[in-house]
């Protein structure tokens, strides 16, 4: 049995016993206690989820796209024969949450450039002139990022969790392969949240009219033995094409930089040939960290015009999750946040603590309310600052499943998915699992969302 307390998000009480003044309550496994700021505490019902079973996609489909990294022999059990069912009120308000958030993130990353607290966001200082230099330049687009949430269905509340704004990932999986479960189950595509891919198209044609004075030309860069990350700049490449660039895919090991002619590749035939455009699904801390040359040459690069990087530098403030901490600041009791800092909470409420530039639930841990250390995930990253982090309640199911969503955004939020772990840590070696969402009439296509 388990109660939730709490000011603004939930928490998991080890008792079949809530103290109220003068009287016991005893609750049912599908009630929690809400705490708000009202005066009277109010009960939420709150109820398992049951995910839909539905036909696994054939194995000759993931075969003919080469992609055999989805493979149960290749990966396990990722991705599964389930489909989650949400309200369209659950989705609009994954969508409006979305939005909503990005602007929020623009705010606190001008707040922190501002006050030059980058140091705070463990962010080396030789980006510091590359991240203002695109900040300041609105030609340097983000081009897609996902936000990680908890709750949003059976009445949890939307609560951020950390936003994938640099290089996220499960864009093969949200974009592509959950649409093909629809398909491959009789379901209608239009009852899913996804429009992941024609976004993308559409802010790649954005990208291209803000930047008329450079040749549409797009390299795309992972780092080696990544056949994951290749899979995801494999939906972006294809995009690209379809926004009218001409796209040639390289190792990061093959590129070549230099100050005066830009980023460039060696050809069959010996000549160096120009790219106006770069995507490195590589993160920016590491070049910052690990690649200080380079961090210097492409901020000249940027600078003089002579390339725009895809995601631009800027995306680190948002990908930091210091951030979270701004956020809170400028937003306090804000109730799609959680309250976020880098002391030590001394509440009773139960918290998660981060490194702020972790990746994958890499070096996560869970306090509960008596600040006892209930789970945690090891990483190379324990030697970065942290952050403190109300804990927030996730969905569950029946089988002790937590459900995790992402929602990708490109200009606007575009596309749900859903991970889930045994653990409360949503970490890789997590699930994916699509959705679909209850009928609506007359508004069915993309056009509900404008």
């Amino acid at each position: 049995m388990r109660l939730v307390l709490l000011p603004s998000t939930y928490y998991l009480l080890p008792t079949t016993y809530c103290l109220l003044p003068t009287t016991y309550y005893l609750l049912p496994t599908t009630y929690y206690l809400l705490l708000t700021t009202l005066k009277e505490p109010q009960i939420l019902l709150t109820t398992m989820l049951t995910p839909q079973k539905i036909k696994n996609l054939p194995p000759e489909i993931f075969k003919q796209l080469g992609w055999d990294f989805f493979l149960p022999e290749y990966i396990g059990d990722y991705i599964m024969p389930e489909l989650l069912k949400i309200s369209i009120a659950e989705r609009d308000a994954y969508y409006a949450a979305a939005n909503e958030l990005y602007d929020m993130f623009v705010e606190a990353a001008q707040y922190v450039i501002d006050n030059h607290l980058y140091a705070e966001l463990n962010i080396s200082e030789n980006l510091i002139p590359l991240i203002e230099a695109s900040w300041d330049d609105d030609r340097n687009l983000h081009l897609f990022g996902r936000f990680d949430f908890a709750g949003g269905i059976d009445g949890l509340p939307i609560k951020l969790m950390e936003f994938n704004a640099d290089t996220p990932s499960s864009l093969p999986e949200t974009s592509i392969i959950q649409w093909a479960q629809l398909r491959a189950n009789g379901i209608s595509e239009n009852l899913q949240f996804n429009f992941v891919y024609d976004a993308m198209v559409e802010n790649f044609g954005r990208l291209r009219e803000a930047n008329p004075d450079l040749h549409p030309s797009l390299l795309v860069s992972t780092m080696p033995d990544a056949p994951e990350d290749d899979l995801n700049v494999s939906i972006l490449m294809e995009a690209a094409r379809e926004a009218g660039f001409d796209v040639l895919f390289t190792g990061l090991e093959d590129v070549i930089f230099d100050n005066e002619k830009g980023i460039l590749v060696e050809t069959e035939s010996g000549e160096f040939e120009a790219y106006p455009f770069w995507f490195k699904l590589v993160p920016w801390e590491f070049v910052g960290w690990d690649e200080p040359e380079l961090a210097e040459q492409l901020t000249v690069i940027v600078k003089n015009r002579k390339a725009v990087v895809i995601n631009p530098a800027y995306t680190l403030l948002f990908q930091s999750k210091g951030l979270l901490k701004y956020l809170w600041d400028l937003y306090p009791n804000h109730p799609l946040l959680l309250h976020t800092g880098f002391e030590q909470p001394t509440h009773n409420l139960g918290y998660v603590r981060k490194a702020v530039l972790g990746r994958e639930g890499s070096d996560v841990a869970i306090y509960d309310m008596f600040g006892d250390m209930q789970e945690a995930t090891p990483g190379e990253y324990a030697e970065q600052k942290v952050v403190y982090q109300t804990l927030a309640k996730l969905n569950e199911d029946s089988h002790g499943y937590h459900y995790q969503a992402g929602v990708f955004f490109a200009y606007e939020a575009c596309g749900l998915g859903y991970r889930r772990n045994m653990s409360r840590i949503i970490d890789n070696q997590a699930q994916f699992i699509g959705h679909f969402t209850e009928e609506e009439v007359n508004k069915n296509t993309r056009s509900r969302f404008f």
